[in-house]
């Protein structure tokens, strides 16, 4: 009993060390929580007796509250780590992929064989629509004005050219076949061997923000494989 009242002190009045002066502010109470995290631990019947009002639930105690938003927490990282484990997957999978390609190409003995090996693991395996090798060289040699206006539009900073290509260019590289979005790479220490084209049904699939990692080994192995091939 408060002895100068005659009242029954109320289960949460042991805080007068915290009383609030006349004013006080929001943001002054919540500074003074950020500066002193311990507060409701010394106070833990003050916390317990907290309600919040929440829009399904109605008023839910403070600690059922922080309860509700660590299992959101811990849910969305559930399921950003299942997404970075199947991209991770995945990525394995395309490197394997790729990796056998590069073993089956250095095989090769001809420039048809070459060709066979890379619309087989393109387009049944990756789901390209469309992959052409055009030498510089040989019975299937790009002409030169072609080859001149692919350096010059395409290759002008880079071995490498990710994005769409005009109707034009891709007639000149892929015939008939489907490509709305390219890789094009300058094959050759200083692209003078040719240029492997490799299109994509899909606009967004080549962009000039891609991984370039593996992309890069095919093109050394072919860069190492032409030369002997094309006799140069």
């Amino acid at each position: 009993m408060n002895e100068a009242s005659g009242q029954q002190k109320s289960p949460i009045d042991n805080t007068s060390a915290f009383a609030e002066p006349d004013g006080i502010t929001e943001k002054q109470v919540a500074v003074y929580l950020a500066q002193h995290p311990e507060f409701f631990v010394k106070h833990p019947a003050l916390l317990e007796q907290l309600q919040l009002p929440h829009a399904q639930k109605g008023s839910v105690s403070l600690v059922e509250r922080q309860s509700e938003q660590l299992r959101q927490k811990v849910r969305l990282l559930n399921t950003k780590l299942s997404q970075l484990i199947s991209i991770a997957k995945q990525n394995e999978a395309i490197y394997r992929i790729y990796a056998d390609l590069n073993l089956r190409v250095l095989k090769c003995t001809d420039i048809s064989s070459v060709q066979f090996v890379l619309e087989d693991v393109m387009q049944e395996q990756l789901n390209l629509s469309s992959v052409a090798l055009k030498p510089y060289k040989g019975a299937f040699a790009l002409p030169e004005i072609q080859r001149k206006l692919f350096a010059e539009k395409r290759f002008k900073d880079n071995d490498f050219f990710f994005g769409r290509l005009s109707e034009h260019e891709k007639k000149l590289l892929f015939s008939d076949q489907q490509a709305e979005s390219v890789a094009l790479l300058r094959l050759g220490e200083n692209g003078e061997l040719g240029i492997l084209a490799i299109g994509s049904n899909d606009p967004g699939h080549f962009n000039p923000d891609m991984d370039t990692l593996l992309i890069t080994q095919l093109q050394q192995f072919l860069s190492i494989l032409l030369p002997k091939l094309l006799a140069y």
